[in-house]
């Protein structure tokens, strides 16, 4: 008898030494979210894919920049989201001094709370000197099933996008094949 209680005593006292499991990077972002009235988000395969495609290419360019692969309407339009936003960043070698960052900053911590949002991609990837970490993460939500809502019939009908860009390019003006608009005929 005195046996079976030490060992017992043995064990409760390992698993209380034990560190804590860590909580995944989608559970770190419902948490935040939770805590601010938004709903939970789950990890999503097909955002992993684009997050990890973009933190690739930042690493790949040694380049912290969301068109580094291409402008992120046109990335995320596979996920076929409503709406969608991207966190980029470097430096922290672990996921949650990165989502600090990002809290800590409006932009950033806009888009992790982005209204509707119900699914998540994460990834990371080291540069080629393997000093520097490079992270994308794309949040999502607003997901109508195939065929109704108001896309329907709409041939490659773009999401609608709240990215947050430390620079915004400038936008260039549609060219026209107008010669001479006159009274909003165009001529």
């Amino acid at each position: 008898m005195r046996r079976a209680v030490g060992g017992l005593i043995a064990g409760v006292l390992l698993l209380a030494a034990a560190p804590a499991m860590a909580e995944s990077p989608a559970e770190l972002i419902s948490g935040f979210r939770l805590k601010h009235g938004e709903v939970r988000v789950v990890r999503d395969a097909t955002l992993d894919r684009i997050a990890m495609d973009q933190a690739r290419a930042m690493a790949a360019k040694d380049d912290l920049s969301h068109d580094a692969l291409g402008p992120f309407n046109r990335r995320v339009a596979p996920a076929g989201a409503g709406r969608a936003a991207e966190n980029i960043a470097y430096g922290y070698d672990n996921f949650e001094k990165t989502l600090s960052q990002w809290i800590d900053s409006s932009g950033h911590r806009k888009n992790l709370l982005l209204h509707n949002a119900s699914r998540v991609g994460i990834a990371s990837a080291k540069n080629a000197s393997g000093k520097r970490t490079y992270w994308a993460m794309v949040i999502a939500g607003d997901y109508e099933p195939k065929g109704k809502g108001k896309n329907k019939g709409k041939k490659d009908a773009e999401p609608l996008v709240a990215v947050k860009r430390e620079v915004a390019p400038a936008s260039k003006p549609k060219s026209s094949s107008c010669h001479i608009k006159l009274l909003s005929l165009c001529i």
